[in-house]
C-alpha cells in the first residue's frame, strides 16, 4: 500500500526531469467519490482514499476473501492500494478518538465496492489490433456483470468494429477520456516487467494474451470472440476465395520458410479459390531484410478501414495467417483460422483446431518468463540470434504441415 502525508506529497524524484510517459491517461488527481466528514475515495487504478486533518484509522480489505490488505493510523493524507487490477475492495475508516472511548466503535465510513449504475472506465492500448479484439469480450462481460455505465477507451480506428455491436458501452479515444467522471478505472495491457503483480494478478505469459484481461477484470477467463457489426457486410466478390495475411511487426512472427507461402497459394488456387491478401503493408522490414506479399495473390493491402478487412474475412472460406491482429479479426468473424506460429505457445492465442506449430524446433519464446521480448529489435530471437538456428521455430514449419491443416477444415477442399 501507498501512504502519502498531504503536506509532504512528493512531486518528482528530480524536478528537472519530466515524468515518464504513461501508456494510458492518468486518473483524476483526487478521488472522485465523496464520503462523510470530508473523506474522498474511488477505485481509479486501485483503491484510493484521502482524509482531511484529523485522527484516523484506515483499513483496506478484500471483501470477497476477508483479507485485511492494509491498515494504518494517519492524521491526514492519501492511502492507495498497491494492486490496480479488479479487487472488490472494502474501505473502513474510524475516528481514533471514538476507538479510544470504545474499541468496538462502528466505523465512521464503510464502503464496499459496487459499480452498479456507476461510471466505470476500461482503457485499452492504441496501436494493437489483436489485443483489442482479444480483450473486448471481457470488457463487455464486466459491464454485464456489474451493471455499470461503462466507457471503453481505444484507438479511433477500431471503434467502428464495436460501436454498433455493443450499444450499451460508450466508446471514446484516449484524448476524449474525462477522468473526473469515473468511480473505477482499469487498464488492460501486457505488463512484461510487473514482478510485483501491481497491474495483473498473474503473468500474462502464463495464462494467454486474451485471458489476461479476464484475470485483470476479475472475470471467468474463458475465451469467446467479440461481436462485430459491419456497416457493409455484403460479399465483396462472387467467386470463392480465401484470405491470407503474411506481414507482422517483428521477424520472429513471420513464416520464415522461403517456399511456404508460394506452395500454400498454389494449393488454394488448385482447389478453386482466389487468394486475397489483406495485409496493411505490401512490403515491410528493416535494414537489409524486407518481406513482400507473395506473388499471385489479389492485392487488397493498404491503409484501408479495418471494417473493410473484416468484410473480406466474413465471406472467406478460411483464413491463413500468423500470430497477429488479422488472425484475431478472422476469429472474431467466425471463420476457420489456420494460424502459423512458433514463437508463441498455442495457449497464448485463441483456440483453433488448425494451429500449426513444430515442436521439434525451438518454440514459444514469447511465453518464456526467463526472456524479455524486445519491441525495438526487429530480429529478436532470444536463444539463437546470429546463428544458423535463428527463427527456426517457423522456418522449419513445412508447407505440407500448413496444407494438411487446410485439408482438415470441413468442406474447405471440395
Amino acid at each position: 500500500m501507498q501512504i502519502l502525508e498531504l503536506e509532504n506529497s512528493p512531486t518528482s524524484a528530480n524536478p528537472a526531469e519530466p515524468p515518464p510517459a504513461r501508456a494510458f491517461p492518468p486518473p483524476a488527481a483526487a478521488p472522485t467519490q465523496e464520503g462523510p466528514a470530508g473523506i474522498r475515495f474511488d477505485f481509479n487504478e486501485g483503491c484510493r482514499v484521502t482524509l482531511p486533518p484529523g485522527n484516523w484509522q484506515v483499513s483496506l480489505r478484500d471483501h470477497d476473501t476477508g483479507n485485511v490488505l492494509f491498515e494504518t493510523a494517519i492524521a491526514n493524507g492519501y492511502v492507495a492500494s498497491t494492486k490496480r487490477y479488479f479487487v472488490r475492495f472494502e474501505i473502513l475508516v474510524w475516528s481514533r478518538v471514538a476507538l479510544a472511548r470504545d474499541s468496538a466503535a462502528a466505523p465512521l465510513f464503510r464502503h464496499v465496492y459496487d459499480a452498479a449504475g456507476k461510471e466505470v472506465l476500461v482503457q485499452l492500448p492504441v496501436g494493437t489490433l489483436g489485443d483489442t479484439i482479444a480483450w473486448m469480450p471481457y470488457v463487455a462481460h464486466f459491464q454485464r456483470r456489474h451493471k455499470c455505465r461503462l466507457t471503453c477507451a481505444m484507438s479511433d480506428k477500431l471503434i467502428p468494429l464495436f460501436a454498433d455491436a455493443y450499444r450499451e458501452i460508450e466508446f471514446v479515444t484516449h484524448e476524449q477520456v474525462k477522468p473526473n467522471r469515473y468511480y473505477a478505472t482499469y487498464n488492460l495491457g501486457l505488463f512484461f516487467d510487473d514482478e510485483e503483480r501491481v497491474n495483473q494478478p498473474c503473468d500474462f505469459r502464463h495464462v494467454g494474451l486474451h485471458r489476461t484481461a479476464g484475470y485483470i477484470l476479475g472475470l471467468d477467463p474463458k475465451e469467446e470472440p467479440p461481436r462485430i457489426a459491419l456497416p457493409d457486410d455484403t460479399r465483396p466478390i462472387d467467386e470463392p476465395y480465401v484470405c491470407i495475411a503474411v506481414q507482422s511487426s517483428t521477424q520472429c512472427k513471420y513464416w520464415n520458410n522461403p517456399a511456404g507461402w508460394h506452395d500454400v497459394i498454389a494449393f488454394c488456387k488448385a482447389a478453386g479459390y482466389r487468394v486475397v491478401c489483406i495485409d496493411q503493408k505490401r512490403v515491410h522490414g528493416t535494414g537489409m531484410t524486407w518481406n513482400h506479399i507473395p506473388h499471385g495473390v489479389d492485392d487488397e493491402t493498404g491503409d484501408r478501414p479495418i471494417v473493410e478487412r473484416a468484410r473480406w474475412l466474413k465471406h472467406a472460406a478460411f483464413f491463413v495467417g500468423l500470430s497477429s491482429g488479422l488472425s484475431w479479426l478472422a476469429w472474431a468473424m467466425r471463420i476457420p483460422v489456420v494460424m502459423i506460429s512458433g514463437f508463441s505457445h498455442p495457449d497464448n492465442e485463441f483456440h483453433t483446431p488448425y494451429r500449426v506449430i513444430n515442436y521439434h524446433a525451438c518454440n514459444s519464446c514469447w511465453n518464456d518468463v526467463r526472456v524479455r521480448f524486445d519491441h525495438q529489435d526487429f530480429f529478436w530471437c532470444p536463444k539463437h540470434k546470429g546463428t544458423p538456428r535463428q527463427f527456426e521455430c517457423t522456418r522449419l514449419i513445412e508447407s505440407k504441415q500448413v496444407i494438411d491443416a487446410i485439408r482438415a477444415i470441413p468442406g474447405a477442399i471440395r
